[in-house]
């Protein structure tokens, strides 16, 4: 049980209107709150900043604006709102880009209702949801990126480096894993709710807006490794 008394908030971004109401009415039935659809880009982005969902089912072939500059531009006016993308396209790049780009989810329109309404709610709990096959190759990703040279020392012995709790570590950690908030509370024995806090307390002091760059941190650190 989660505590959760109010409905999650949620949008549906998708240029073909049979598609985007479905998927609206489908996620109303089952008792959340669509506080807002939009045909395009440069609606989607008014209609965010409007309507402040919590999460956003994404399209990424949107007229007017991509979806890929959709979910930049709403993330950076609200760092707390969580993009679950669907699409038809299960290219290699086109996750990559959504990922960079801030999305937390990518769930191919091929999942069933189910499977959507599952991954709407585990965004919204923040956690990272991938159609199976992707999550591996985003984790990949995130590999090779910091394995590449940069100029700051990867392994995080940075003198202002924030200082996190042997706890928040250990968490980071598991997080870096690819486990869920469930899993982890599960494996710590802890509540669900405890790992949440210490994840948003890692964020705070990392200066990092969601789950997805707190996996790249961690294993730019080597902490999936340990």
């Amino acid at each position: 049980m989660s505590g959760r008394q109010d409905p999650i908030r949620v949008m549906v971004v998708d240029d073909h209107p049979m598609w985007r109401d479905a998927v609206a009415r489908d996620l109303a039935e089952a008792g959340l709150d669509v506080v807002a659809t939009a045909g395009d880009g440069e609606q989607a982005v008014r209609r965010a900043r409007a309507t402040t969902p919590e999460v956003l089912v994404l399209d990424l072939n949107l007229p007017a604006k991509p979806g890929v500059q959709v979910c930049r531009e709403v993330v950076a006016a609200d760092p707390t709102l969580r993009v679950l993308v669907l699409s038809a396209s299960g290219e290699h790049a086109d996750v990559l880009e959504a990922v960079k780009s801030g999305a937390t989810g990518y769930l191919l329109k091929s999942a069933s209702t189910e499977e959507l309404l599952d991954a709407v709610r585990r965004t919204a709990a923040g956690d990272p949801v991938f159609t199976p096959g992707l999550a591996g190759l985003v984790l990949g990703e995130y590999r090779r990126l910091a394995s590449d040279p940069g100029p700051a020392d990867a392994r995080g012995d940075e003198p202002n480096a924030p200082r996190l709790t042997e706890r928040e570590t250990e968490v980071l950690r598991l997080v870096a894993k690819g486990l869920s908030y469930k899993q982890i509370a599960e494996r710590l024995v802890i509540s669900h709710r405890t790992v949440q806090n210490h994840v948003q307390n890692t964020l705070g002091k990392l200066q990092l807006h969601n789950r997805v760059e707190l996996v790249r941190y961690a294993i730019e650190r080597g902490l999936d490794d340990e």
